[in-house]
């Protein structure tokens, strides 16, 4: 088995975390930081929006399972890619919608992914996903793994991921592990 790996932006890496890790075919999912210019930023340089980072996850995946497009599929899917530099209260560069591709095989699905969902006018807006390539990424500190299984009563958590996890579950149950 050939594992791939696939790195994304879309808001609060914890969001993100919290569905991929209901996705068939997705072995590992870590959240991080890339996109910026400092090395091995903390949660607090990158909250400081001094680092260039997003909060992203880097996804290890089956491509017998769930090709890249499925992946792209899902994170359409469940965030917002209209509003630059925010999702819902999160707001900051840190939170923006990217893709960041590791071959020019990805960067190009990740182009055409786009021009695709804007040909069936998916949003009311036109989409401002980022799709750049991957240079580093640096894994988040420990208390940030796992963070919606570990914390399933945060406010946070009921009112901003529960309502994502359930989103993924309702548009793509075949791709529930």
């Amino acid at each position: 088995m050939e594992l791939e790996f696939a790195t994304l932006a879309g808001g609060c890496f914890w969001c993100l975390e919290a569905v991929f890790n209901q996705v068939r075919g997705v072995h590992k999912v870590v959240s991080g930081y890339t996109g910026g210019h400092v090395p091995n930023p903390t949660y607090q340089q990158v909250c400081s929006e001094s680092t260039g980072h997003a909060e992203a996850i880097q996804i290890t995946y089956d491509p017998a399972v769930i090709d890249y497009n499925g992946i792209l599929s899902v994170f359409f899917g469940i965030h917002d890619p209209t509003t630059k530099d925010r999702q819902g209260n999160d707001i900051g560069h840190s939170y923006r919608s990217a893709i960041f591709a590791h071959s020019q095989g990805q960067f190009s699905q990740a182009k055409a992914k786009i021009e695709e969902l804007e040909g069936q006018n998916s949003w009311p807006n036109p989409i401002v996903t980022e799709v750049n390539r991957l240079t580093d990424f640096y894994p988040a500190e420990d208390y940030h793994h796992d963070y919606y299984v570990r914390n399933p009563a945060n406010p946070y958590c009921q009112v901003v991921i529960s309502p994502k996890v359930q989103k993924f579950m309702r548009h793509f149950p075949a791709l529930l592990k």
